[in-house]
């Protein structure tokens, strides 16, 4: 049965920072990678970072590049976000994924964790 667990998150200032987590089971974790997605009430799911599954390559979206930074512990089973430099429009319910081809696998979602910026 595959699972996605998430923790962190939480309410922040602008400017501050936080470190999300979300441990894996289900799956061979170092095959695959792994990825970060956000919603935002009323808006689509949306892309925000990737890494591979050996953690030797990441990507971004544009509005998170040089303040989001994810990584993975393979012998752990963990993936993390670390979100620095928030802003009230990183405000979304963040989720974590499998990757396969690009995409997410399947239906397999983290629970979801709310992250609030204030103004």
């Amino acid at each position: 049965q595959v699972q996605l667990v998430q923790s962190g998150g939480g309410l922040v200032q602008t400017g501050g920072s936080l470190v999300l987590s979300c441990a894996t089971s289900g799956r061979t974790f170092r095959s695959y990678s792994m990825g970060w997605f956000r919603q935002a009430p009323g808006k689509e799911r949306d892309f925000v970072a990737r890494i591979s599954s050996s953690g030797g390559s990441t990507y971004y979206a544009d509005g998170v590049k040089g303040r989001f930074t994810v990584s993975r512990d393979n012998a752990k089973n963990m993936v993390y976000l670390q979100m620095n430099s928030l802003k009230p429009e990183d405000t979304a319910v963040y989720y974590c994924a499998f990757m396969v081809g690009g995409k997410p696998l399947g239906d397999y979602w983290g629970q979801g964790t709310q992250v609030t910026v204030s103004s």
